[in-house]
């Protein structure tokens, strides 16, 4: 039973947006057979050259459908609403960060992104400069919902920042 099916995108761990452009059977030297999606990265610098075979059962890195239009359209909505939090502690802020981009999940990261936006208004305005880590970690969950609400909405990824701006209620 497939999750998902030849043509469908879906969200592939920390690679983003992908095509399922096939799923195959191989075979292995001790005769075991394993089924595979194979992916082709949407937004890759060489879409056509990369291409990812992971087995349909996988367990470890997190494949998902994408969003439904209305659900990018709600959330969307529901940015000004959104809670942030901050956690001060670098160590435990960078696994809780990590975590969070490892999951996947549009509303974890509109609320990690917002986070650290905050903080980095607050830090600038006593003088000082934000992580590296923080800005490396927000730049990669930005990526992520740049690549999935640009795929769902039909716009390029670099133009999710506009829409989204011009679409949050005042």
């Amino acid at each position: 039973m497939f999750l998902f099916k030849i043509d469908d995108y879906i969200m592939y761990g920390m690679t983003g947006v992908c095509k399922v452009i096939d799923i195959t059977n191989e075979k292995f030297a001790n005769g075991e057979k394993r089924e595979y999606y194979v992916l082709s990265p949407v937004y890759s610098k060489y879409p056509k050259k990369t291409v990812i075979k992971i087995p349909v059962d996988n367990k470890k890195i997190s494949m998902r459908t994408l969003l439904s239009k209305e659900d990018v359209l709600s959330l969307i909505n529901d940015i000004p609403n959104m809670d942030t939090s901050w956690i001060d502690n670098e160590k435990l802020r960078s696994e809780q960060f990590k975590k969070i981009l490892r999951g996947g999940k549009c509303e974890e990261l509109i609320k990690l992104v917002r986070s650290i936006d905050n903080n980095r208004e607050y830090v600038k305005s006593i003088g000082k400069k934000t992580h590296q880590a923080d800005d490396n970690i927000m730049k990669e969950a930005e990526r992520l919902l740049n690549e999935e609400f640009a795929t769902i909405l039909d716009i390029s990824p670099n133009e999710v920042s506009s829409y989204i701006s011009s679409h949050i209620p005042q």
